[in-house]
């Protein structure tokens, strides 16, 4: 996956000027934009950012981005799924600064509920205390297409330290390449590897009782 860019939407190519007017009139009026996407963008800005007013601040430059943006809409997608990329790289921007400004590594779990099934010290450092591993799921594939489930493992991602949550979400929700989160986030190759072992453990555990266990 190639580096969104640090400061613009999505931009394909654009269209021939003989084109543009038509290009335009495939997006509806923005006005319209906060009451049929507002709340679906917000509930994603504030799933990655998990801070209401940062998620706010980030839907609002999304709008205000597709505004200057619009020409460069080609219809190739959906107008939501439009909004969404430019809110995605919104979003990036948004771990990039805070990467260069704040040591973002955060490998500290043991203040979570979590912290006394894993181990300390040694090199099992990070692992499941044997007694505590959660045991094999029948049939996970099942669970996808269930809301009560995606609730389940929201609630559980939510549990996860921030820093965390965050490298989780970019790496296994948004399939952003290893390699490009290190770089957004300023943080190393084992330090990426390390958060996402303990985010796959502790949801693996979380999700084991408050899903598959019931």
């Amino acid at each position: 996956m190639t580096n969104p860019s640090e400061s613009d939407p999505i931009k394909p190519n654009a269209p021939a000027s003989g084109q543009a007017s038509s290009v335009v009139s495939q997006l509806s009026d923005p006005e319209r934009w906060v009451d049929e996407h507002g709340d679906y963008l917000f509930k994603y800005a504030l799933s990655r950012l998990r801070d209401p007013l940062k998620a706010e601040d980030a839907v609002q430059e999304t709008f205000l981005a597709a505004l200057k943006g619009g020409k460069s809409f080609q219809g190739r997608s959906a107008e939501k799924s439009w909004l969404v990329g430019i809110l995605k790289n919104k979003i990036f921007d948004y771990f990039r600064k805070a990467g260069r400004e704040t040591a973002f590594t955060d490998l500290e779990f043991y203040s979570d509920e979590e912290s006394d099934r894993f181990v300390a010290a040694g090199l099992q450092k990070g692992h499941w205390l044997s007694d505590a591993a959660p045991g094999e799921w029948d049939d996970p594939g099942a669970s996808l297409d269930s809301e009560v489930f995606w609730k389940a493992y929201r609630d559980c991602s939510n549990k996860l330290p921030k820093n965390v949550a965050t490298v989780f979400t970019m790496r296994e929700v948004d399939g952003v390449e290893s390699k490009d989160i290190c770089t957004m986030l300023n943080i190393s190759e084992s330090n990426l590897w390390v958060m996402l072992h303990r985010a796959r453990m502790a949801l693996q555990r979380c999700l084991e009782t408050n899903w598959f266990g019931k």
